[in-house]
């Protein structure tokens, strides 16, 4: 394997994957802490939403930006700065003395990952010229994210258990000192400025919308959906969304290429990449909240129960990659997008009580449906495009799966925050409790059930109070995986009606980690 500056070769690839490693594990071994960090600092769902959101909002937002710059000034400086970016932010979250602080170190986190990430595809490419030699390269690369998926709630898990919610981040900060000391050694610089430059229009006003977009939808149970803050952000968003697609059908250099989108197969690959994602880090999300703080697992416990999901994901994605070139992309990503949905249709069936036997056949049928729709979908948007700018159109694709991830989180969190508490309070009722109480009870719920059992009245007995809320989480629960089940369904249509037809086999197609 790479018999020319075999050396050089080597180590790049190793610092480039250990990177990626950081990266995508920081991504589900986060989601293994919240209830524990819940429990910290008595947060709500809400606050849970902000710690994982306002790293992927900063990700998504910033990551074709980071792709430009890096071509523009410099891949292994940008690469080296998202490092250093990445792990301060790290730091910042371990030292984090409350939640808001936290949910700023995830911010800086979510910068640092939209510099470091598109570098090290990039920096691949440019070190590796023979064809041959980067697609080994590439292929290495991706499976790296692939283990890291699988692997990130089992470490997660025994850090949480063993040393704190805190170790899963700062076990970043000696990861990224020893990959900024390699790649600063060893990585060659590398740029390509010709026809570049930066869209900042474009830059600010996606910022602004999805920002403007998010907090609308995470805060909204707190402020009101109809109060003047949240209509206000809803409207800030819609015109910065309507303003940033007139800037880039405008624009010499956009940072979102619209004319791809012409291309049906192109859109419904984009689209679909963002629907899979909308459903994957919803239902990490609240399965994870459902198997701590109703089942009562650890974290570690937890992190095992997702291996089915995240082990069917891996052994899948290369077989349905091999499928798609044969056949083409239509009907791995129309078979994955439905049988996931089906996956989550059939979540529906627990309750607080569903022991893990009857579930853990869901989640491989989850892991089997999402990992049939990743290869075929990069492989079916990628050919749409010219070989040169495969590398943007699979920056595209990574950025839409990002973006539905962070609405994904923000809408189903919603969801479940509005369908859990309508339901307590109606269930409450049944106690006959003055009112003041009942809504005390279901504001401290949000906060933890111990909490809100606490505040009942010593006549009522504290497990029935205690069953009552956990009965209105799960109902809130099944609200948002019907809904994501609807969103996997309308994109398998979508993949059935409008992915072309026929082969798709590319020379280079250029994969892309797909984060949790």
């Amino acid at each position: 394997m790479f018999a020319v500056d075999r050396r050089v070769k080597l180590t790049t690839l190793f610092t480039m994957c250990f990177a990626l490693f950081m990266a995508m594990l920081d991504n589900t071994v986060v989601n293994v802490a919240l209830p524990t960090i819940q429990r910290d600092f008595g947060s709500g769902v809400s606050g849970l939403q902000w710690i994982i959101s306002a790293y992927t909002l900063f990700f998504a937002a910033l990551m074709l930006t980071g792709g430009t710059l890096g071509d523009l000034y410099g891949r292994k400086r940008l690469f080296l700065i998202g490092l250093v970016v990445f792990s301060s932010g790290s730091l910042l979250c371990g030292l984090a003395p409350s939640l808001h602080w936290l949910v700023v170190g995830r911010a800086v986190q979510g910068i640092g990952a939209a510099a470091l990430l598109p570098g090290t595809l990039s920096i691949l490419i440019t070190t590796f010229p023979d064809p041959k030699e980067r697609a080994q390269a590439i292929g290495l690369w991706a499976g790296v994210s692939g283990l890291a998926l699988a692997a990130g709630p089992v470490i997660g898990g025994v850090l949480v258990d063993t040393l704190g919610w805190q170790s899963v981040f700062f076990i970043n900060v000696p990861i990224g000192i020893l990959a900024f000391a390699v790649a600063l050694r060893t990585v060659r610089e590398s740029a390509n400025p010709e026809g570049r430059t930066l869209d900042l229009p474009g830059q600010l006003l996606a910022v602004v919308s999805l920002g403007s977009l998010v907090y609308a939808l995470i805060e909204a149970n707190n402020y009101g959906w109809t109060s003047p803050l949240i209509l206000t952000l809803f409207a800030v968003g819609v015109v910065s969304q309507l303003a940033f697609l007139w800037v880039e059908a405008h624009t010499e250099s956009p940072m979102l290429p619209l004319r791809f989108f012409r291309n049906p197969t192109f859109a419904a690959g984009s689209t679909v990449a963002g629907l899979i994602s909308f459903g994957m880090f919803g239902i990490f999300f609240f399965l994870t909240l459902y198997w701590q703080n109703i089942q009562g697992y650890s974290a570690l416990q937890m992190g095992l129960r997702v291996l089915p999901l995240t082990g069917a994901i891996i052994v899948t994605a290369p077989l349905a990659g091999q499928i798609a070139g044969r056949i083409g992309s239509r009907w791995p990503m129309t078979f994955g997008m439905t049988m996931a949905a089906v996956g989550m249709l059939l979540l529906e069936r627990t309750t607080p009580t569903t022991p893990y036997s009857a579930l853990w056949w869901n989640m491989l049928l989850l892991g089997v449906g999402m990992g049939s729709v990743m290869a075929p979908m990069t492989a079916a948007v990628t050919s749409t495009v010219p070989r040169a700018r495969a590398g943007m159109a699979s920056g595209t694709t990574n950025a839409t799966r990002e973006v539905g991830g962070v609405f994904g989180i923000a809408l189903l969190g919603a969801i479940v925050t509005h369908w859990f508490a309508t339901d307590l309070s109606g269930s409450l009722r049944a106690f006959r409790l003055p009112e003041a109480m009942k809504h005390q009870i279901v504001a401290l719920a949000s906060h933890g059930g111990g909490t809100a059992v606490g505040s009942a009245p010593s006549t009522i007995d504290p497990a029935l109070i205690h069953r009552t809320i956990d009965n209105s989480f799960v109902y809130g629960m099944h609200v948002a995986l019907g809904v994501s089940a609807a969103a996997l369904l309308c994109g398998a249509v979508l993949s059935a009606v409008f992915v072309g037809r026929g082969s798709i086999a590319r020379e280079e197609t250029v994969a892309t980690p797909f984060t949790v």
